[in-house]
C-alpha cells in the first residue's frame, strides 16, 4: 500500500510538472487599469474618427513628435507582432498596444475566467483599421469619460478638457503590472520599471494590481525624463508656455541610453603590471539599465588588440536579467545596473602578449533582443537589434 501511494504521488507530480511545462503562460496579473480597452462611446462629437490627424489640426508639433515614436508603432512594430503571435496572441496585450475600443476587431463583453485572460468577444461594428495602425494614438492617452485629459484646464478649447492631477498617471495605466501570482517569483514583475524605481527609493515592495496613490505616482518621474520640457504654444497661435515633448525615448534610442550611463576606461600601471579598468555607472535613470523586457541587455567587451587590429584576448561580460520561465517563473539573477550603481570590469595585459599587443579597447553595446529569443520566435529583423553605447581604445606604450 505504501508503494502504491508513493507511485501515485510521483505520477501526480509528474503530471503536474508536465502541465506546468506545457500550459499557456500567464506572466502577470490583469489589472483593472487595462483589463478592457478605453471606451470611446462618449467621445466629443467634434472627433469623427479619433485618428491622430484630427488632433494635428491644432497640435501639429505634438503630432509630428508622436509620429516618430515607438508608441505610434506599438501595433505595427514587426518584432511585437512576431513575439505576440508566438506567445499565443493574447487579447489582453491589445489593451495597451491598441488601447481604444475602436482599434480592436472585437469588443469585450465579459470574461470566461476570474483571471480575465479569456475575454468573451463579439464583433466590433465600430472597428477602424486605420486607427488600429496608429498604436498608442493621441486619444489612447488623452481621452477619458468623454473629455480630453490635459495638464491645464481650459474653457476656450473646442472640446471638453479635464485637468489631470499628475501626467505620470497616464504612464502607469500600462507600465505598472503585477506578478503577484502563486506560481511566479519575480523580484520585479514583467515590464517592472515602476517596481525598480520604487526599490531604488527604498520601498522594496513590488507594486501590485496597478494601484498607486497620487503621491506615489508623482514620485516616479516618468514624464520628467521621457517627456522633456519645452516652451511652445499648446495650439497654433496660442500663448508660449512650458509643455512637454511627446517623444518617450527609451531603449530604442542610442542617445537616450547614453545619457543614462557614465562610462570611463582608464589605465593603471603598478608593480610591473598593466591593468585597465572600465567603470560603468547608472547616473541618469531612476530605474535599472536596461529595463523593460528581460531580453534587453548590455554587453561589455575588453579586448587586447594586435598591430593589425586583430583580437589577441577578449573578456566578455553581460548585464542582464536572467529568468527561469518554466515550470515556475523565477528570477535567477540580475546583473543590470540599478539607479546610482557603478560596476567595474578589469583587464590585465598578460606578460606574453606585451610584445605583440598594440592597444586595448573597451566596448559597451546595448541589445534590444536576445539572439536566442530572436531565433526561437523566428524574427527576421530588418533593423539592427543592437547598437554601440561606448567605444574607447588606449594605445599601449612600449
Amino acid at each position: 500500500m505504501k508503494y502504491k501511494i508513493m507511485i501515485t504521488a510521483v505520477l501526480l507530480l509528474a503530471v503536474f510538472f508536465g502541465w506546468r511545462l506545457l500550459r499557456p503562460m500567464q506572466i502577470f496579473v490583469v489589472s483593472p487599469a487595462f483589463e478592457r480597452p478605453v471606451s470611446t462611446l462618449d467621445a466629443p462629437v467634434m472627433f469623427t474618427t479619433l485618428r491622430a490627424g484630427e488632433c494635428a489640426g491644432c497640435h501639429r508639433e505634438f503630432f509630428d513628435e508622436w509620429s516618430t515614436t515607438i508608441h505610434s508603432q506599438a501595433w505595427t512594430d514587426p518584432y511585437f507582432q512576431v513575439d505576440w503571435k508566438f506567445d499565443g496572441a493574447a487579447q489582453i496585450c491589445k489593451n495597451c498596444h491598441i488601447p481604444l475600443d475602436r482599434q480592436q476587431e472585437h469588443r469585450v463583453s465579459g470574461f470566461k475566467d476570474a483571471d480575465k485572460w479569456e475575454p468573451l468577444l463579439a464583433p466590433n461594428d465600430n472597428f477602424d483599421a486605420q486607427l488600429q495602425h496608429e498604436g498608442v494614438t493621441c486619444a489612447g492617452c488623452h481621452l477619458r469619460d468623454g473629455k480630453i485629459l490635459g495638464v491645464l484646464a481650459s474653457r476656450d478649447a473646442p472640446h471638453p478638457v479635464a485637468q489631470i492631477d499628475d501626467p505620470n498617471r497616464i504612464c502607469v495605466g500600462c507600465h505598472v503590472v503585477s506578478g503577484e501570482r502563486w506560481d511566479t517569483f519575480f523580484k520585479f514583475p514583467p515590464c517592472g520599471t515602476v517596481a525598480e524605481i520604487r526599490s531604488a527609493q527604498g520601498n522594496t515592495a513590488v507594486v501590485g494590481g496597478g494601484v498607486l496613490s497620487v503621491t506615489e505616482v508623482a514620485s516616479l518621474g516618468c514624464v520628467a525624463c521621457h517627456m522633456p520640457l519645452v516652451e511652445r504654444p499648446l495650439v497654433a497661435g496660442g500663448a508660449v508656455r512650458k509643455t512637454r515633448r511627446h517623444l518617450w525615448r527609451g531603449g530604442h534610442d542610442p542617445e537616450m541610453v547614453a545619457k543614462g550611463l557614465t562610462v570611463s576606461f582608464n589605465k593603471t600601471v603598478g608593480a610591473g603590471a598593466r591593468n585597465y579598468t572600465l567603470t560603468i555607472t547608472n547616473t541618469g535613470a531612476t530605474h535599472h539599465i536596461p529595463t523593460g523586457t528581460p531580453d534587453r541587455h548590455l554587453t561589455v567587451a575588453l579586448q587586447v588588440l594586435g598591430e593589425r587590429g586583430n583580437v589577441l584576448k577578449e573578456d566578455m561580460h553581460t548585464l542582464k536579467r536572467t529568468v527561469m520561465w518554466r515550470p515556475f517563473i523565477v528570477d535567477l539573477w540580475d546583473t543590470r545596473l540599478p539607479a546610482g550603481q557603478a560596476r567595474e570590469y578589469h583587464l590585465k595585459l598578460p606578460e606574453e602578449l606585451r610584445a605583440s599587443a598594440s592597444a586595448v579597447e573597451a566596448r559597451v553595446d546595448y541589445h534590444l533582443l536576445d539572439e536566442a529569443r530572436r531565433t526561437r520566435i523566428g524574427y527576421e529583423n530588418q533593423t539592427p537589434i543592437e547598437y554601440p553605447v561606448f567605444r574607447q581604445k588606449i594605445t599601449i606604450d612600449r
